[in-house]
């Protein structure tokens, strides 16, 4: 559990983005998230929580070699990894969970925002992140299989029938953090890899999370279609709000990067977090360049 300090002391409103399934995108949407804010002009602090897998601080450095290759600025964040292997194992383990978070959040000091990116496992150092979001995006594969996570089904009917174990730990963290300062966090479930056709799947998809938004307190919003796109991105640290030139991109800009720019620009007006370049203006970027 993080002490009382520990939040009512953060300069910086905090965005979580979680899911206990791996494989849901969160550090794509973490770094476009990142990215947005530092375009708008906040300052902005990352912390990656997965010092395994380390997705979200690979794809950082990547994006810092690839500045350096093209001799330009990008926006790049102050960043940070939790070295810390945390399970459920007892108090000590929350305890040091803690305090790496702790440290990591004392150390983006004087940002507007921090981005904290998950790994896909409950542990002591997951819940400490929740307790101390007042953001928290979950992207989740438009899948059924990623939905159990929030709610189980009746396999005849498909209604819910209860609640999931990852949504029984965001109330818990949500409750824990309203005692502390009386915040109310703001919760978004965002599909993401939609299916580009209307097919039964994404319909019932779609239903069952707004009847579960009614139940569990979030926000649905349509995140990310399943483009290539977005996967060869990560290499170059490159997002979809950055310029759409055949120089920042190492390739000739198409059409797909106009409509990953589309894509990241509803997201972000979705989730409210400010400005972005315009989509008329992505679509000339391409054009001109192409």
């Amino acid at each position: 559990m993080l002490g009382e300090e520990a939040v009512q002391g953060r300069p910086a409103r905090v965005i979580v983005v979680a899911n206990e399934k791996g494989g849901s995108g969160k550090s794509t949407v973490a770094m476009h998230v990142a990215v947005a804010l530092m375009k708008a002009g906040q300052r902005v602090a990352t912390i990656d929580l997965d010092s395994r897998q380390r997705s979200f601080t690979h794809y950082i450095e990547n994006r810092r070699a690839w500045a350096q290759h093209l001799g330009r600025a990008l926006e790049i964040p102050s960043h940070s990894c939790v070295q810390h292997e945390s399970n459920l194992g007892g108090a000590d383990d929350a305890a040091a969970a803690s305090k790496g978070l702790i440290d990591a959040v004392a150390a983006a000091a004087g940002a507007d925002f921090i981005v904290i990116d998950t790994p896909g496992h409950d542990s002591h150092l997951m819940r400490a992140a929740h307790a101390m979001a007042d953001i928290l995006i979950t992207p989740l594969n438009d899948s059924f299989v990623d939905f159990d996570a929030l709610a189980s089904v009746d396999p005849v009917s498909l209604a819910v029938t209860g609640n999931g174990h990852y949504a029984q730990m965001v109330d818990e963290a949500r409750c824990q953090r309203q005692l502390l300062d009386s915040v109310a966090m703001d919760w978004i479930v965002l599909r993401n890899r939609l299916s580009h056709t209307n097919t039964r799947n994404k319909r019932l998809m779609g239903e069952k999370l707004a009847e579960l938004s009614q139940r569990l307190n979030f926000r649905s919003v349509d995140g990310l279609g399943e483009r290539l796109i977005f996967r060869e991105f990560f290499s170059r640290g490159l997002t979809a709000l950055d310029e759409l030139d055949e120089a920042t991109l190492g390739t000739r800009p198409t059409m797909s990067h106009v409509t990953a720019r589309l894509e990241i620009e509803q997201l972000l007006n979705s989730i409210r977090l400010g400005a972005v370049t315009p989509a008329s203006a992505a679509v000339g970027e391409a054009r001109d360049a192409a």
